[in-house]
């Protein structure tokens, strides 16, 4: 944050009074790591090239499916502020598919999902709830019980 200017630094200070209280959050303790099935969910704004674009502040996500090439991947993150050559180097920075594959591989994980979830990250947080809602159900649907989460 010390790194840009005051008024935008006051900014998005600013944007954490308006975060909501979600309360206390017990911890789970679950299977081991090579016994679960995990999946991705991104906020970069990633989705398969013949899907639509995000627009911008979307609150609706984009499906993945697990056999997606990295190169029909394309990013539509509409913020300014946004670096974009990691992505275009490398797709693993935001979506770290092959390196998860890799560990089911070494059976260091269980299995990874077919499917993989993109948001684009500008959105309002409290319009992101009812579509997080309807994910976590597709989720538990396909046996996912972990999540790797890829915060951009």
């Amino acid at each position: 944050m010390a790194d840009i200017p005051e008024w935008e630094r006051h900014f998005h200070l600013d944007k954490i009074g308006e975060l909501p209280d979600f309360g206390a959050t017990p911890y789970v303790a679950g299977p081991p790591l090579k016994q679960r099935r995990v999946a991705i969910i991104t906020t970069a704004g990633l989705h398969v090239r013949n899907d639509r674009a995000f627009d911008p502040g979307a609150a609706d996500y984009r499906i993945i499916p697990g056999d997606t090439p990295p190169a029909d991947l394309v990013m539509s993150h509409t913020s300014v502020n946004f670096d974009r050559s990691g992505f275009q180097e490398d797709v693993n920075v935001v979506f770290p598919l092959a390196r998860l594959r890799e560990l089911a591989a070494e059976k260091r994980l269980g299995s990874v999902s077919d499917y993989h979830y993109s948001f684009m990250g500008a959105a309002p947080i409290l319009a992101l709830e009812p579509k997080a809602r309807e994910l976590a159900g597709l989720l538990k649907k396909d046996g996912v019980d972990a999540v790797l989460l890829s915060p951009v």
